[in-house]
């Protein structure tokens, strides 16, 4: 029997979210979260996409080694459990991989420990998907872990674009250059829609916007990235939920002087406590959108300006490649706000830019195109599959 299942971890401070996939067709077996993990609330949702239903289990989990086993009983109550011989690896989403990690990579004693390296610059998360890897080990340690990394895509920045304009000694010192993130979903959606356009992904020039709760541009030349919106950390680029987006570095100069606030008040505020929600105290785009449809002026700005900043991003990308075959958009706001598309590509039609609105009305799961047959550029809607990209590279890691 050929191993061709891989799990999908993706462990947060207080959440682990799974899936099972068996890439021989690329099907799910199964899908989870565990949520509010260490709090007596904690919930498990367990669901088996191929039939079957799903399973909801509420009461404490103490940690993530509790979160784990709990999720292995859930596949084992479904014949699917991590003993089975089917399974050929565990793939985690790493978040920081730093510039030692560039592909996905078999993780060993040496490889975790360089993972828990980079822990400052990502203290958010990182913590947590060592946790992931360490409590996976232990539950199955025969099974290859494989560490697939947001930064890896973005890897292939040229120097130039890689590299802040500070003192060099400072920057090696303290690794400060922009790394970028959400690499696993540009890099499935930049290939996704090569496909789309039935050209060869060498071929093809894509503007990819990932359009979240966070959100991120990406410049990708023949599949390969060029530059990209977030920085050292999630917070540069794009306005986003509650991320500020690009800011005068001197903002946070002015609110320690001025203001008082202390560093770690000020990275409360730009990263959790700004972007649409500190301008009009929502970070959900229906509402936003909601409430500018009615008329709010809080909203409206905030609207604006988040759409201000992708026609930035759109316009500063198509000078960096040159030639621009498609503009994608993707995640939860990309892929279901008409009206976030709409506006973003209003008033581009010098750049090649349009779309058919009855097409950009529709709401469908599937890769589309949403701009008319004879645009110059093409514009689309490609749903994103970060589970499948980390299940795809984790498999081809390990049966090669």
């Amino acid at each position: 029997m050929t191993a061709s299942r891989v799990l999908v971890l993706n462990s947060g401070s207080s959440s682990v979210k799974y899936q099972l996939l068996d890439m021989a067709d690329a099907s799910r077996l199964a899908v989870g979260l565990v949520e509010r993990i260490g709090e007596e609330t904690s919930r498990l949702v367990h669901e088996t996409p191929g039939g079957g239903g799903g399973r909801e289990r509420l009461g404490p989990i103490a940690d993530h080694e509790a979160a784990l086993k709990a999720v292995a009983a859930e596949l084992a109550a479904d014949g699917l459990g991590l003993d089975s011989p089917e399974l050929a690896a565990v793939g985690h989403r790493v978040v920081h991989g730093g510039t030692r990690f560039t592909r996905p990579t078999v993780v060993t004693d040496e490889v975790l420990a360089e993972i828990r390296n980079l822990i400052p610059l990502a203290p958010l998360h990182n913590p947590a998907n060592v946790t992931g890897i360490e409590v996976a080990r232990t539950l199955r340690a025969d099974l290859p872990q494989v560490a697939v990394f947001d930064t890896a895509f973005h890897s292939t920045m040229p120097q130039h674009v890689a590299r802040y304009a500070i003192d060099a000694a400072t920057a090696r010192e303290y690794a400060i250059r922009r790394y970028g993130f959400h690499g696993t979903s540009h890099a499935y959606v930049s290939r996704a829609t090569a496909a789309l356009l039935g050209r060869p992904e060498a071929e093809v020039n894509v503007i990819v916007l990932h359009l979240g709760n966070g959100a991120s541009a990406s410049a990708v030349r023949g599949g390969v990235c060029v530059e990209t919106s977030m920085g050292l950390t999630p917070l540069e680029g794009l306005v986003m939920g509650t991320r500020s987006g690009d800011l005068d570095p001197a903002v946070v100069f002015h609110l320690a002087r001025v203001g008082g606030l202390s560093v770690d008040e000020i990275d409360s505020l730009l990263n959790k406590k700004s972007g649409l929600l500190g301008m009009c105290g929502d970070n959900d785009m229906r509402e936003v959108l909601r409430r500018a449809g009615e008329g709010d002026e809080a909203a409206t700005v905030a609207f604006e300006a988040y759409v201000h900043r992708l026609k930035k991003y759109i316009g500063a990308y198509t000078a960096v490649l040159g030639r621009v075959d498609a503009v994608v958009f993707t995640a939860g706001v990309g892929e279901n706000a008409h009206q976030v598309r709409a506006a973003a590509v209003a008033g581009l039609g010098g750049l090649g830019l349009e779309l058919d609105a009855e097409a950009n009305g529709v709401r469908s799961p599937r890769p589309r195109l949403i701009s008319p047959p004879d645009a110059r550029v093409a514009v689309a809607v490609v749903p994103t599959d970060e589970e499948l990209e980390i299940a795809t590279q984790a498999y081809a890691l390990v049966t090669r």
